[in-house]
């Protein structure tokens, strides 16, 4: 049965969100509020529970997982940025976008794209979420909350408790989120001196990127 914590969205109690940090440490999925909608969320470095994750949200290998990152100077951890990607980040972040990259070293072969080798990164502005980075204190491994058999995110904790009590750990409840997933922005062909391309339009603006 999942664990239920109704935090406040601006200042969250520190005491719910360890206990849900250390559901995440010992291998839970949580379903956590972000600035776009609520997201499933485990441990960077457990397997199983990213193999769990995938079978919740009914994805296979080739669906590019996110790295939820506290900042940037974390996401350059996990990411190959040159100059001209890492401008047009710091523009958007923290914010509701989602980027691909080039993976790093640092990103576990199995969550990378298994033909690309990229990663999705995000650098969340929803406080309570910031607040269980900084707890947890390394980026975690995250997916929209899209039901397999629906084409919207869920927005609602109490919903997501009803549907997935059984699978998850935890749940978040910091009060309804947007109902829009990240905008997605593939940043890789940057590298070569390409323009960014969009894989998704969600709720994040172009212009705020400068793509318009």
């Amino acid at each position: 049965m999942a664990q239920f914590f109704e935090v406040h969205p601006d200042n969250p109690q520190p005491r719910l969100l360890k206990q849900a940090a250390a559901l995440l440490e010992r291998g839970g999925i949580v379903a956590v509020p972000t600035d776009s909608s609520y997201a499933l969320a485990c441990h960077l470095d457990d397997k199983d529970a990213a193999d769990r994750l995938r079978q919740i949200r009914g994805v296979d290998d080739k669906h590019h997982l996110t790295l939820l990152c506290r900042d940037l100077s974390e996401l350059a951890n996990y990411a190959r940025v040159d100059n001209r990607q890492y401008r047009l980040l710091k523009s958007a972040t923290p914010g509701p976008y989602t980027f691909i990259l080039e993976a790093t070293r640092e990103v576990p072969r199995r969550l990378s794209h298994p033909q690309r080798k990229t990663i999705g990164l995000r650098v969340p502005g929803h406080r309570v979420l910031q607040e269980l980075l900084a707890l947890h204190a390394t980026p975690l491994l995250a997916t929209t909350l899209i039901p397999p058999d629906q084409t919207e995110p869920l927005n609602d904790a109490q919903e997501i408790r009803d549907r997935y009590e059984r699978q998850l750990a935890g749940v978040i409840d910091a009060g309804a989120c947007p109902s829009e997933p990240t905008t997605v922005i593939d940043l890789t062909p940057m590298g070569a001196g390409e323009p960014a391309v969009l894989v998704r339009m969600g709720r994040g603006a172009l212009a705020a990127l400068g793509l318009g």
